[in-house]
């Protein structure tokens, strides 16, 4: 082939070299599995581009190219990529200084510098102006693949940190993780566990303790968390609507169907759907639900066609599962398929060392909202904070605090300033109990006793788990 020369600069040379190890790299690649990203090449150089498309294309990469800065900036309204290799010299610009353009426009894109004057002076001027990093003409093939990999990477991970500090600001105001219990820290363990997988999740717990929290969190941890996470609240859709809701419909199949329905399987495609309340959810839908879980399609009500359906489900109820059972408001079936790994969420009540931590973060993230300098809680109000028993959860502190910020007059918070009732001063009456109820509750209470109310150590000398026991104690009214 001809030498292409262009000017002094000993980056436009023809790159033999280049063009040798790709032989190479199609031979033996040693990257493992490369993951595959949107990659922007702007050069006018043929040899280069040509290389460059050869190369990514082996590795799974999607490409795309600009010859010049017109034709970069022209890029700016279509597809957003992952990775710009970015030429210095091109004949309508220099790429330096495109750097900044491209960041503007693309903030989460990673910008490469291709160039033949490879000094650390350059690298360094690129680098400041918002580059990732600065290659050499002529470059490697396997250091430029294993370079464009982990300016991916380094992006995927940008916004995964964005994403769980979004999350955890929701019960946090932006501060770090304040679950200091030691159940909330085993449930954290858990999710940093198993959000990688796509096995099907069931969140447990009365309503407020942050089931939709932890199934944000999830999904932010997955990887699926570019996708859609689609939320449905199953009580609160009409029974006669909700397999519409969930499959899709077309036009004509019910009355009320105007129009095709695509349903919150297929809206969900790549990413996560969370089925809250799911033991609200009709019997007959769910054996529906179950049929699609096994399947992984789902067919419109009144359509003829299947459709694959590619997302991770995720369910919550705040009913006790024994108690669905019982109550037939829960398929066993349905619960084995989706309840593969389940994450129980204990009452705030239950777990009072997060108390105090959130109340704070609370007071942080809504007196920045109101604009108003908080210095804290008063030691009445901190001691209102504890002692109250918090039936509303995380929910009910979450408000309290909310309205402390807006009615408060100075700069501290006082007990008056969160509107909750000082805990009651008498015992409620123990509910009815048959015979051998009444043993198992007297036997419960001495256990109890007899431990120190150390309800872990309580449990193991039952023979019962952690989360019967504080069923039981709930069911049977017993002080602790």
């Amino acid at each position: 082939m001809k030498r292409r020369t262009r000017g002094s600069d000993p980056g436009t040379c023809r790159q033999e070299s280049a063009a040798t190890g790709l032989a190479c790299h199609r031979a033996h690649l040693r990257l493992g599995k490369p993951m595959k990203c949107r990659v922007l090449v702007v050069d006018d150089d043929p040899t280069v581009t040509g290389l460059l498309n050869q190369l990514l294309a082996d590795s799974g990469h999607e490409l795309a190219l600009a010859r010049d800065a017109a034709a970069l900036h022209a890029a700016f309204s279509g597809t957003k990529p992952d990775v710009v290799l970015l030429d210095w010299h091109l004949p309508d610009g220099d790429g330096l200084e495109l750097v900044p353009t491209v960041k503007r426009h693309w903030p989460d894109a990673e910008v490469i510098m291709l160039t033949g004057y490879g000094t650390i002076d350059a690298a360094v001027q690129a680098v400041k102006r918002g580059a990732f990093h600065f290659l050499s003409k002529p470059f490697d093939p396997q250091a430029l693949l294993l370079l464009v990999q982990r300016a991916f990477e380094h992006k995927q991970l940008r916004e995964q940190t964005a994403t769980l500090r979004r999350v955890m600001s929701t019960l946090t105001g932006g501060a770090a993780p304040v679950f200091r219990s030691p159940a909330m820290q085993a449930v954290l363990r858990t999710v940093d566990r198993v959000a990688a997988s796509d096995v099907s999740i069931l969140i447990t717990g009365e309503s407020g303790t942050g089931k939709e929290v932890i199934a944000d969190l999830i999904h932010a941890l997955s990887g699926r968390a570019k996708g859609p996470l689609i939320k449905v609240n199953c009580a609160a859709l009409p029974h006669e609507l909700i397999e519409s809701e969930l499959f899709g419909a077309v036009r004509g199949s019910y009355t009320g169907a105007h129009a095709d329905r695509e349903g919150l399987f297929r809206q969900a495609e790549g990413g996560s759907l969370l089925l809250d309340e799911i033991s609200e959810m009709p019997i007959d839908t769910q054996t529906k639900l179950l049929r699609v879980l096994q399947e992984k399609e789902v067919r419109p009500i009144g359509g003829r066609s299947v459709y694959k359906v590619n997302c991770r489900l995720l369910a919550a109820t705040n009913r006790r599962i024994e108690e669905a059972f019982r109550e037939h408001k829960l398929r066993e079936d349905l619960y084995y398929r989706i309840g593969a790994v389940r994450i129980d969420l204990l009452p705030l009540r239950e777990r009072c060392d997060d108390i105090l931590p959130m109340a704070k973060a609370f007071l942080k993230r809504f007196a920045a909202q109101a604009g108003r300098a908080m210095e804290g809680f008063t030691p009445a109000a901190l001691e209102r904070l504890r002692a109250f028993d918090w039936p509303g959860n995380v929910r009910q502190l979450e408000n309290a605090v909310q309205r402390a910020v807006l009615v408060c007059e100075g700069t501290t918070v006082d007990a008056a300033d969160l509107a909750i009732d000082s805990p009651a001063t008498t015992t409620p009456e123990p509910p009815t109990l048959s015979p051998l109820e009444d043993v198992e509750r007297t036997t419960i209470m001495q256990i109890l006793k007899d431990t120190g109310g150390n309800k872990l150590v309580a449990a193991r000398r039952l023979g019962i788990g952690r989360q019967t026991l504080y069923n039981k104690i709930r069911q049977y009214q017993i002080p602790v």
